[in-house]
């Protein structure tokens, strides 16, 4: 089994990166792999320990395999800088990921000047199915980065 540690830098303090995790409107705008988006409608945040976050992925084309809900719970906050949950998988995404739990990390740290460095963690996954959880963050990074430059 393997861990997913992504890092990346972004054009923003950390306050806007934060909020771009939270807030509905903004998390909506940019997350999702390349190919999918975040069906704004669906988006449920309760960023508390014990709260939620939740979101559909949708295909923005039809002949891609489609998305599906994201549904996490909120395990550890520290506003402006720590944002943990995790999620329990069905049995087909279990098979998939090899895991019946993905557990997620995010990291903010100021990274001089007004750039924050963001840090994700995530995993458990099979090793065979790590290059795909690191393609659906980096899609969703680009995302971000163009949201944060408007």
């Amino acid at each position: 089994m393997a861990e997913l540690h992504l890092e990346r830098e972004f054009d923003a303090p950390r306050h806007l990166v934060w909020k771009a995790f939270t807030d509905p409107d903004e998390l909506a705008a940019w997350f999702g792999p390349d190919g999918y988006t975040a069906a704004r409608e669906t988006v449920d945040l309760d960023v508390r320990p014990g709260g939620h976050w939740h979101l559909d992925l949708v295909a923005d084309d039809p002949s891609y395999p489609p998305g599906g809900p994201m549904r996490w719970t909120v395990l550890e906050v520290v506003e402006g800088e720590l944002l943990v949950w995790t999620e329990v998988l069905g049995a087909e995404m279990a098979a998939l990921f090899g895991s019946d739990r993905m557990d997620t990390r995010v990291e903010l740290h100021d990274a001089g000047g007004d750039r924050t460095r963001l840090v994700v963690t995530q995993g458990r996954f099979r090793d065979d199915f790590v290059g795909n959880a690191r393609a659906g963050w980096v899609g969703s990074f680009d995302g971000l980065a163009r949201l944060l430059a408007a």
